[in-house]
């Protein structure tokens, strides 16, 4: 197993990855989605750790935006089609490299930055080829509490689960 103690940001992809992937539409046009609460805490678990969660996104949805508003999140890029690019930025941002970053994606616009990430993961439902090139994936389908899994496998590895679990718990 690659060493996890070095990651200090996560990057998640939003469709098929923090979603389940289904886009609904109401009568007006507009797009629904759901999240998965575990997820978000598991992204909420992660900031108290001192990780940084990054959201990018291929496409531009109000509900994801919402969505990272609820969690505080302040690195989210929507209509991204370069996430390389993005990650890039982000990394010199904060003075990282690959071996920093973790990225959790499902299809295979995330097979760029999966192959760089120092730990990359995917949901249970991903595309086969994601899924043989990632270093852990998940019991649980996208949307459905694999982000939380994998969170809690990084912090686990790290030794801050518990630590962040407690802090989490101070919140509330």
């Amino acid at each position: 197993m690659k060493n996890l103690e070095k990651i200090k940001l996560i990057a998640i992809d939003v469709d098929g990855t923090l979603t389940d992937g289904t886009i609904y539409i109401n009568e007006i046009g507009e797009e629904i989605k759901g999240f998965n609460v575990k997820d978000g805490t598991g992204i909420v678990l992660a900031k108290l750790a001192g990780i940084i969660p990054v959201i990018i996104s291929g496409k531009k949805s109000k509900a994801v935006a919402n969505r990272v508003k609820v969690l505080g999140i302040e690195e989210y890029y929507e209509g991204i089609h370069d996430k390389r690019k993005v990650m890039e930025e982000v990394m010199k941002k904060y003075n990282l490299n690959w071996e920093n970053c973790s990225f959790i994606g499902d299809d295979i616009v995330d097979m760029e930055v999966i192959k760089l990430a120092g730990f990359s993961a995917s949901p249970k439902d991903a595309h086969p080829s994601v899924k043989s090139h990632v270093d852990f994936v998940s019991n649980f389908e996208g949307g459905k509490g694999a982000v939380r899994e994998v969170i809690d496998f990084i912090l686990e590895k790290q030794n801050r689960l518990d630590d962040s679990i407690r802090k989490f718990n101070q919140l509330f």
